[in-house]
């Protein structure tokens, strides 16, 4: 099978996914999530805005919803955590130090 490549927006960041669903011989299942506008923009899920994911084969086609619903999902519920929050309060304030 084929890279599967997706574009959405969350919260204003424009993220980049490419899939490969039988990734290395279809030994196992891969997925990359990278900010693309801004680059390398943080996320909840990765502080760099680039995360390499490995899965199980099957793992994405199991679960309810699109590649791209359940990125989502996982974002957001990342962005619930205390750290996430502190970076977006500290992103909307103008930092001296």
């Amino acid at each position: 099978m084929s890279k599967e490549h997706h574009t959405f927006t969350w919260q204003g960041i424009e993220i980049e996914l490419i899939y490969e669903p039988k990734a290395y011989g279809g030994a196992t299942a891969h997925l990359e999530v990278r900010s693309i506008k801004p680059e390398s923009a943080p996320l909840p899920i990765t502080e760099t805005g680039y995360l390499s994911h490995y899965h199980p084969v099957g793992t994405v086609e199991a679960n309810a919803g699109t590649l791209i619903e359940q990125v989502k999902w996982w974002l957001d519920e990342r962005a619930k955590s205390k750290e996430w929050q502190r970076h977006v309060e500290q992103s909307r304030q103008l930092c001296l130090f």
